[in-house]
């Protein structure tokens, strides 16, 4: 009797005890599956909030309007409203396109637009004139930045100290009747350009 008791005993408890681990371990794999969804949950919000972020932002600069003064060689100049965050290439056709003789490289037309902004188109004249005096602005200034009297222009001649509109006449009717100046001393034979204002420009100017 007592052997059955005990057997008895001993069956109940290992029946108690594999229940009990069976509730332990489903226990711990269930709130570890919670955990994870509760990660991913709050990772997916993270990434909707800030796709909704992103998403305001387009919006808002979608919202914004510039207005941009459109003028040179197109069609129709004038002051055109458009989106924020258009290019330049949409305000030209705002303006009704180029005309014929524009020089359509003279501007990057896939630039973005910007509040209060000129957009010049120039003709294929105009652009040829700038790319002239810009080789001439390279030829008449030396490699350390003086000016060359022999090249400069009148305007480059007048940004010497004490050289005006007047002396710098007179330093290109100099060099085109007497072939140019020799030393950067021959500058003083200009009238009303003696000691006082050579000893200012002195270092400023060259001959070549």
């Amino acid at each position: 009797m007592q052997t059955k008791e005990c057997r008895r005993k001993k069956k109940t408890v290992w029946i108690v005890i594999s229940l009990w681990l069976m509730v332990i371990t489903g226990c711990g794999k269930t709130e570890k599956v919670y955990l994870s969804t509760e990660e991913e949950t709050e990772a997916a919000e993270r990434v909707e909030q800030s796709v909704g972020q992103d998403t305001g932002q387009e919006k808002a600069e979608q919202d914004t309007e510039c207005a941009v003064y459109v003028c040179g060689a197109v069609v129709t100049p004038g002051v055109y409203v458009l989106p924020g965050g258009s290019r330049i290439c949409e305000a030209v056709a705002a303006a009704g396109g180029m005309q014929e003789n524009a020089a359509y490289e003279s501007l990057n037309q896939a630039e973005e637009i910007h509040d209060g902004q000129m957009i010049v188109v120039l003709t294929e004249e105009e652009m040829q004139n700038e790319q002239v005096q810009k080789d001439d602005t390279q030829k008449s200034d030396t490699a350390d930045g003086r000016v060359d009297l022999n090249t400069a222009t009148k305007t480059q001649l007048m940004t010497l100290p004490g050289i005006g509109e007047a002396k710098a006449d007179s330093i290109i009717a100099y060099r085109e009747k007497n072939g140019g100046f020799s030393s950067i001393e021959d500058i003083k034979k200009i009238e009303g350009i003696k000691e006082g204002v050579f000893s200012k420009i002195k270092d400023s100017i060259a001959v070549n």
